[in-house]
């Protein structure tokens, strides 16, 4: 059976399609993201644009166009920060439903934070030893800590790169003052996460979602040391933490003119990249990582690790 997830997320609407097997296995027959910037110009006044609207319902379209080409079966839509947290959010999940026929999922972040574990626990080796998962979004950051058979901690904070940078409008390139300002905020806002993070012994931080598939992509387009993890999860690498820090430096000294030269960075994350590494680079700093790993695998994954392993009755 085909099966295709939708996540409609705040920077992009991402679509997986699936063939499943009577193994619990399946296999990725397609996998691709369009530019659609839910939050653009309205995320911090909580509202969905018109052109976002528009950007969105274009993007729903293509995706679905996809589906049908591939004879897909089932389809699962789900929707995050952006669309939840707009006053016209179900409105815009109303209009997809009166166009297209789909029904869209509105997910809470807890919700989403369980999706992302299922995710990443499929593309990262886990074992008896815990990690912490980041999914840095537009609309918000999933936090979890957990390891493979258990997830002991997980929120969601709205402190995604696309509502950091409606707020800060940071200059080009970021200043000192305003990379202390964004951390500061974090530190602030951020103080639940590093109290239970005190009861827990990590060294691991696993990065999930397009962010970081952004920069390990630079990082490899630089020549860097980025290895694919060995044994039965290649859907994850590993990030040398100098190479992450020297990709740190270059983007926060860099203009949006040097960044559209830059290898590896997609067109459509030139604004938010700084941001993204900043935040990482905190979290990094704060609580005294020793590792970070990329996971290729995140909630649509999830979604269909769920409905495989456990909602088969949902098929």
């Amino acid at each position: 059976m085909r099966i295709s997830v939708i996540d409609l997320g705040t920077n992009t609407f991402n679509l997986l399609i699936v063939e499943t097997g009577d193994d619990q296995a399946y296999k990725i027959i397609y996998n691709n993201k369009l530019p659609v910037k839910l939050g653009k110009s309205g995320i911090d006044k909580k509202e969905i644009r018109p052109d976002a609207i528009t950007r969105g319902l274009n993007a729903i379209d293509r995706h679905l166009q996809t589906i049908r080409e591939y004879n897909s079966e089932k389809t699962f839509a789900f929707a995050t920060s952006a669309v939840r947290s707009a006053r016209n959010g179900e409105q815009f999940v109303k209009m997809i439903h009166q166009r297209f026929n789909l029904e869209v999922d509105i997910i809470n972040g807890d919700r989403e934070a369980e999706l992302i574990y299922y995710g990443v626990k499929q593309a990262v080796q886990l074992n008896n030893e815990k990690i912490l998962i980041l999914d840095i979004g537009g609309g918000s950051n999933e936090f979890i800590i957990a390891d493979r058979d258990n997830v002991y901690w997980k929120k969601s904070y709205p402190l995604g790169v696309a509502r950091i940078l409606a707020k800060f409008r940071p200059s080009d390139p970021i200043s000192i003052e305003e990379i202390e300002f964004i951390s500061n905020y974090l530190e602030e806002r951020l103080s639940d996460l590093f109290e239970e993070f005190r009861k827990h012994k990590i060294s691991t931080l696993v990065g999930a979602s397009g962010s970081f598939e952004t920069i390990a992509a630079m990082v490899r387009a630089d020549d860097a040391h980025v290895e694919s993890e060995t044994g039965t999860a290649p859907e994850s690498v590993n990030i040398d933490l100098n190479d992450f820090e020297n990709l740190y430096r270059k983007l926060i000294n860099s203009t949006l003119k040097e960044r559209k030269q830059m290898k590896g960075l997609e067109s459509m994350r030139l604004e938010m990249i700084v941001l993204a590494t900043l935040i990482v680079k905190f979290i990094l700093q704060k609580l005294k990582l020793t590792r970070l790993v990329q996971s290729n695998f995140a909630l649509k994954e999830g979604v269909i690790y769920e409905i495989i392993n456990l909602k088969a009755a949902a098929l």
